[in-house]
This record gives structure tokens, sequence and C-alpha cells, in this order.
């Protein structure tokens, strides 16, 4: 499995990235990640969308709270063939119970949790703390990366205009 040392930061402190680094023209590998109700969801039950993934480490955390409740907001106005997915390896109990008590309802949020291969296939498992960097990929209707956003430092947020154009400009 490929390694790309220092590839982010937590904290200041360089992290290593587990898998390949996906870019803008590559296809988005396929998963199987676990919704809140303990269902199996997979890319193509979002197909014929465009598809904003935003990989976050834990929705417990405070910049993942923003981040989420951000793409929250913007689902609103951005119809429906745009889907938010956010990604993390909390539980989906912990993912339940977050969504519930911070009022978020447009964005879907799946779980790495359980073999973690989203993180080592999208390439954003960090080695040393066995989470999730935060990253943003953008994915046509046909699961082509459009835009993807590694956030170098992991405790800050994205480019959320970048993001909402590039998903915009897809459809």
């Amino acid at each position: 499995m490929t390694e790309r040392a220092a590839a982010v930061t937590l904290k200041g402190n360089p992290m290593t990235l587990l898998g390949d680094e996906l870019s803008v023209g590559d296809t988005a590998p396929a998963f199987s990640l676990v919704a809140n109700d303990m269902s199996a969801k997979t890319l193509d039950d979002y197909a014929g969308k465009v598809k904003i993934i935003s990989v976050v480490p834990s929705l417990d955390t405070a910049v993942c709270d923003v981040e989420t409740r951000r793409f929250n907001t913007e689902a609103a106005s951005l119809g429906d063939n745009i889907v938010i997915l956010t990604v993390s390896i909390d539980t989906p109990f912990a993912q339940k119970r977050w969504c519930g008590a911070a009022g978020v309802d447009k964005v879907e949020t799946l779980s790495d949790f359980k073999d973690h291969a989203f993180g080592t296939d999208y390439g954003v498992r960090i080695k040393e703390a066995g989470i999730l960097a935060r990253q943003v990929f953008v994915l046509d209707k046909n699961n082509k990366i459009v835009h993807a956003q590694l956030v170098k430092e992991v405790a800050e947020e994205p480019d959320y205009d970048a993001i909402l154009n590039a998903a915009k400009a897809a459809l």
C-alpha cells in the first residue's frame, strides 16, 4: 500500500496518508459505507447525481461540526441533482446522534468504521491517528473527479466556494 509521508499535518504535526492520491480526471473508486440506519451504501446508490464527498476526521470535533453544518445549509440551494455525503470513521450511531443534535438533515453521513476500505481507497486514512484526513471530492454524474481538495492542515476548513462552484459546473 502506498504511504504518503507528511502529506498533511494535524495541529502542525506531519502525518502519513495511506493509499494513492486521487486527482481531477480520475474515476472515483467504488465504495461500501454504512448509513445511520446500518444499511450499506455504495457509490451506485447515487448514480446520475453530482456528488460532493466531504471526508472528515470526526463529527464530534469543532471544524468537522462547522464544515458539515455549512454543507447542510448550502445543500438547500443546490437542488436535487447534487448530493452531499459526509464520510468519517464515527460509528453510524454517533453520526445519527450528532445529526439529530445539530439539526443536520440535508447532508447524508456515512461511516467507514467497519473495514476502513474507503480511507485507503480514497487515499485519506491517516496512518498515525487511524482517522480520515480532511478532503473534499466533487464527482460528476459519471463518477469522474472534477474537483479535489486535500486540506493540508487537518484542523482547517476547506474552500467552500471552490467546491460549490465545481459541483454546480458539473451539472
